[in-house]
């Protein structure tokens, strides 16, 4: 009787041990493995089994358990069925079986509606306690549904997008570009329920339109000129070294010559086309804009001029100068305190003074987020190689910091790398993570041109870098290579996309003669969002509750800086596939 019972005992704990490895998951969440942590611990924690980790986690058993790995967990919930009584508090429309829910960190209520194949209105009515938001360990009502949706992971691949009011297929498509067959073989479910509203859709990652990423969910950006304008007339001055004093106007020769170089002559000319562009857009959208331009002529006593002159005028905000020491010398003028000071285009850093507004984001930001990124998407199971230049050694020892299981290779003094330790330092069995940290081209050309070499069928090389200054603007520089390493970066402007901003394009083209390069697309996207920001708010610091705004090529989201200045914090990730240049959702 004693063994029957020890064999009965151990025949039932089989079974259920069996019963709980057969299960499908009904959704996962990821861990990230702290110092000191142990599959034990984990197991427990979560209550799964052993096999249970390891099967959604085959690289455990290759490379054991490491500190930072990223571990699929898979989550097996026991729903009971809980019908709504008379005495609930729901309405009629909701009063359906439903289940409990416990929020755990970082879930949101789209991805529970998505999961659960509701909508957030259900689970607000469901929950009017949720409606501000969810909060850690909150039990909520949640519609039981015969079979659950895999949770979303946070994929480039896919974005997510809210069925509103009144929307059909025809609508979707045209916002976003998705068809009716793409939505139907995303979400399965749609051939049975059709478009509901509140409904959550998977789409193509970069089918997004002019959506913008909250909580991984697309979100209709801000757009002003769709606003009621509370200031009909605005007053800009634009101050550009244009240096006409210098331009011999009857050697028709060398004035072509002069204009034919990148210079200051240039740059001030194609930031103005994109200015006055903006300008006449916004007369035709009912906004008188009066615009008082000046050359700088990049003299100190020409700015005394400005500024005497400026003084005596009313002005909305002003634009310039473009170089940074001109425009501190600007806006260290008290007479000048009260008025918005817009730093253009420099990527330098001008002093933060009482309403600067630092228009070009900077270093530091760009940084911060690669960082962020970098940290989600490399874990101990990618090979991490650094390479830095001396000037960025304080870079390198982050890097270090962070991942530190990572190799390091040091370009030789003549800014390339040996081709035989590249080969070396790189492997086989695992993907390459290469983050490159140089501004200098000559080890920017060598580095990324060996990188792609080094891509094969049994070798996956990827380049990341922090920090992409306007030395990668080089012409020489491939775009079929920085498309065979996925070259990822943060930076400030977005390349316009011919084939499909035709119309734009076109209609520059006809007003100026030329297509609209990086500088014009600047001066329009600024001057425009400036006119727009202080047309729908009387004045520029009141704007700036509307949060980020993007038009063709620029994002624009300043926060409060130093001494009463404003930094503009926009920014995209971005990364080549192929020829493409596309945009990382977040």
């Amino acid at each position: 009787m004693k063994y029957f019972r020890s064999f009965l005992f151990f025949g039932l704990f089989l079974l259920t041990s069996l019963y709980s490895v057969a299960q499908t998951p009904d959704s996962f969440t990821t861990h990230k493995v702290k110092r000191g942590e142990t599959i034990e611990l984990l197991i427990d924690q979560y209550k799964i089994t052993k096999t249970q980790l390891l099967e959604y986690n085959p690289s455990l058993e290759k490379f054991g358990l490491r500190k930072r790995m990223n571990l699929r967990i898979p989550v097996y919930q026991v729903k009971e069925p809980i019908a709504v009584t008379e005495n609930s508090n729901l309405t009629a429309e909701d009063s359906f079986e439903f289940t409990l829910h416990e929020v755990v960190p970082k879930e949101t209520k789209w991805r529970l509606a998505y999961q659960y194949k509701t909508t957030i209105q259900t689970l607000d009515s469901l929950n009017p306690e949720i409606k501000e938001g969810l909060k850690i360990g909150q039990k909520i009502r949640i519609p039981l549904t015969p079979s659950l949706q895999v949770l979303p992971e946070k994929d480039s691949l896919y974005n997510y997008y809210t069925v509103l009011p009144k929307e059909g297929y025809y609508r979707i498509e045209k916002k976003l570009g998705v068809d009716q067959a793409t939505l139907d073989s995303l979400n399965p479910n749609l051939k049975e329920t059709g478009l509901i509203v509140g409904m959550i859709l998977k789409i193509p990652g970069e089918q997004s339109g002019d959506y913008k990423i909250e909580d991984d969910l697309l979100v209709e950006r801000v757009n002003l000129s769709d606003s009621t304008f509370i200031k009909g007339e605005i007053n800009l001055a634009l101050l550009l070294p244009f240096k006409v004093n210098e331009i011999v106007f009857d050697s028709i020769e060398d004035t072509k010559k002069l204009l034919q170089t990148r210079n200051l002559h240039t740059l001030s000319l194609d930031f103005y086309t994109g200015v006055l562009f903006a300008v006449e857009r916004a007369n035709e959208l009912g906004i008188k804009v009066l615009i008082n331009t000046f050359d700088t002529e990049n003299k100190t006593s020409t700015l005394d001029q400005i500024i005497s002159e400026l003084a005596s005028q009313k002005t909305d905000f002003i634009v310039g100068p473009l170089i940074p020491n001109n425009f501190n010398y600007v806006s260290n003028q008290k007479i000048l305190a009260n008025t918005p000071k817009i730093a253009p285009l420099s990527s330098n850093p001008v002093v933060l003074r009482k309403n600067v507004y630092q228009s070009i984001t900077q270093a530091e930001t760009f940084r911060t987020k690669m960082f962020d990124y970098l940290n989600r998407v490399i874990d101990t199971t990618q090979h991490v190689v650094i390479v830095a230049d001396s000037l960025n050694r304080s870079i390198e020892k982050q890097l270090k910091s962070q991942f530190p299981w990572a190799i390091t290779l040091r370009p030789e003094k003549g800014d390339y790398i040996l081709p035989e330790l590249a080969d070396s330092l790189l492997v086989d069995s695992l993907p390459n993570k290469v983050i490159l940290e140089t501004q200098s081209f000559p080890l920017i050309a060598n580095a990324l041109s060996q990188f792609n070499a080094q891509n094969s069928g049994e070798r996956k090389v990827q380049v990341f870098t922090t920090y992409r200054s306007n030395v990668y603007n080089n012409e020489n520089l491939s775009r079929k290579v920085l498309g065979g390493i996925g070259f990822t970066y943060p930076v400030g402007f977005k390349p316009l996309d011919y084939s499909t901003n035709e119309m734009f394009i076109e209609s520059f083209e006809n007003r100026f003669g030329k297509r609209p390069n990086k500088e014009s697309l600047r001066g329009y996207d600024l001057v425009m969002d400036l006119i727009l920001r202080t047309a729908a708010s009387d004045n520029l610091e009141e704007s700036l509750k509307y949060g980020e705004t993007q038009y063709w090529s620029n994002r624009f989201l300043y926060q409060s800086g130093v001494n009463g200045s404003y930094m503009n914090q926009a920014l995209y990730l971005l990364q080549h596939r192929g020829y493409e240049i596309l945009e990382i959702k977040e």
